[in-house]
């Protein structure tokens, strides 16, 4: 099974960098992990949209051929970070790959509550009509205190947190495999 990841950060030491690293690593032998070079997007410009830059067509490729998306956000002022939301706006228009995509939130913050309200403004972006993807209801993944749960090496150390987001992997494959009728 092939996902591919959209981190929604690119500070060089990011929690949710390296909870999309520990993700890709713990679940290899059940589903191929690929990070998508989001960060490499030129801002979403209506003016190419029809005739994009080549990045844009290779990240729209990678998702079309890919079975599900795990979406990795950090929350900037109680939502998304703009990185993240720029790649969304390029996948919601023209050929809109999104749509139908089976789709997984997760995300890291050194607060108590993680990133609630990112994930809960990036499931009303993924419901827009130039996305209508189907996130995995039920499921929220909110890693909070990411500081004390994820060590200097980039591995996530909590274990009821690995337990939890063990049972979510599974539900989600689970997911993916059950909204191919929808297709």
């Amino acid at each position: 099974m092939k996902i591919v990841a959209m981190v929604g950060s690119v500070r060089k030491d990011s929690y949710n960098k390296k909870l999309a690293n520990f993700m890709q690593d713990r679940y290899k032998e059940t589903v191929e992990i690929e990070q998508l070079p989001i960060d490499q997007l030129p801002f979403f410009n209506e003016d190419e949209e029809f005739s994009p830059p080549a990045i844009v067509k290779e990240v729209k490729e990678k998702i079309l051929n890919s079975d599900g998306v795990l979406f990795v956000t950090p929350e900037y002022n109680h939502s998304v970070p703009g990185v993240l939301k720029n790649a969304i706006d390029w996948l919601s228009r023209v050929d809109k790959v999104m749509v139908k995509k089976p789709i997984m939130i997760v995300g890291a913050s050194k607060s108590l509550l993680g990133t609630a309200r990112a994930q809960m403004h990036l499931r009303q972006i993924l419901n827009s009509p130039g996305l209508s993807a189907l996130t995995l209801p039920g499921n929220e993944v909110f890693v909070g205190v990411s500081h004390d749960k994820i060590d200097e090496n980039g591995v996530l150390t909590d274990e009821p947190t690995i337990q939890f987001i063990d049972t979510v992997i599974d539900n989600f494959i689970n997911w993916i495999e059950n909204t191919k009728t929808f297709k």
